[in-house]
């Protein structure tokens, strides 16, 4: 994977689109290799991993509206600061 990535850095610095794409599959491809190695489902962590991020990100909004604000109106700061403080709820504190 630390190979995949700094492929996709030598992409980036170059602003080859292509190889972007191509090196974020490989990348992709190798994360998926490393959790059937360790006997993990890749599709269900991902899919828990995503109904986490929309959890906290829900909550993220929530506060965000409960101070009178928008999140057009938020800066990345403050979304940031938000994000964190809800990343050390326990988990049922975050539905």
């Amino acid at each position: 994977m630390h190979e995949e990535i700094q492929e996709i850095a030598e992409a980036v610095a170059q602003q080859d689109q292509k190889a972007i794409s191509d090196e974020v599959g490989d990348l992709l491809y190798s994360v998926v290799n490393v959790a059937r190695r360790l006997g993990v489902d890749a599709e269900t962590a991902l899919a828990a991993a995503t109904a986490k991020f929309e959890r906290r990100f829900g909550r993220v909004e929530e506060t965000i509206l409960a101070q009178g604000k928008t999140l057009e109106d938020s800066t990345l700061e403050e979304m940031d600061a938000v994000w964190e403080a809800t990343k050390h709820l326990p988990a049922s504190a975050q539905s």
